[in-house]
């Protein structure tokens, strides 16, 4: 009788090889410019590669353009976006050459209020931001290998340490960053030689813009994210933790 012994049981990562390729990625461009960042981004993962814009600024979404025309723009549109967030959306649609891609929630804001309460973001924010963010982003995500994202270094203390090119542990995808290194009068230089669409509310005090309920204008003296939940421990929604 022949005894067939088997294989120890052993723990393998199927992303393991797109993890390696991100953080190689994340050392060998940290010094490239935005742009050869998304080169690279376009020519390792073509369709397989999207850009999500909170339509604060078009400046990533307008890198991407050059880098790969038609490229897919993902949108979270939660229901309590400022009127001129949906306005920027609507704009950089029709004047850029993206693919603009909105993702809602399951529930509107009505079914939410009439299953949980109003003002659930007031109660609960955390929750809120699962449901109206989260959980579209990972839906959204699904047929992407790779996204990239407009954060930078100098926004808060939470985001210092952001790579150019990293490994989404949450999702399995490859999250680029490509203006991780800029600072804000990067952005600004950007936009004033580009023409790049920015936000209104940019120049009305506030510096970062989420949702309505939940983004206060900055005070003198504070940092670009105060703004938002102010008043609570929460810096961040939950997309970039």
């Amino acid at each position: 009788m022949t005894t067939i012994q088997a294989e120890p049981d052993v723990e393998t990562d199927p992303d393991a090889e797109l993890k390696a390729l991100a953080e190689q990625a994340g050392r060998d461009l940290e010094d490239a410019s935005a742009l050869e960042i998304l080169q690279w981004a376009a020519k390792t993962f073509g369709k397989k590669f999207c850009v999500t814009s909170s339509m604060e600024d078009a400046v990533v979404a307008h890198l991407a353009a050059r880098a790969m025309p038609g490229v897919d723009v993902v949108f979270l549109d939660t229901g309590y976006h400022f009127p001129e967030t949906i306005g920027t959306r609507d704009a950089v649609e029709a004047v850029m050459d993206v693919n603009v891609i909105t993702l809602t929630p399951r529930q509107t804001v009505a079914e939410q209020d009439a299953e949980y309460g109003p003002k659930l973001h007031d109660r609960n924010p955390d929750l809120c931001c699962a449901m109206r963010k989260i959980k579209p982003l990972e839906e959204g995500l699904t047929k992407y290998t790779a996204w990239a994202t407009g954060l930078r270094r100098d926004e808060s203390p939470t985001r210092a340490s952001t790579p150019v090119v990293g490994w989404d542990e949450k999702r399995r995808k490859v999250k680029i960053s490509p203006i991780a290194r800029w600072t804000q009068d990067d952005v600004d230089a950007y936009v004033t030689e580009h023409g790049v669409l920015t936000n209104p509310l940019l120049m009305d005090g506030y510096p970062s813009v989420g949702c309505a309920p939940c983004t206060r204008r900055v005070l003198e003296g504070e940092d670009a994210r105060a703004g938002r939940w102010a008043g609570r421990a929460k810096t961040e929604c939950g997309l970039h933790d």
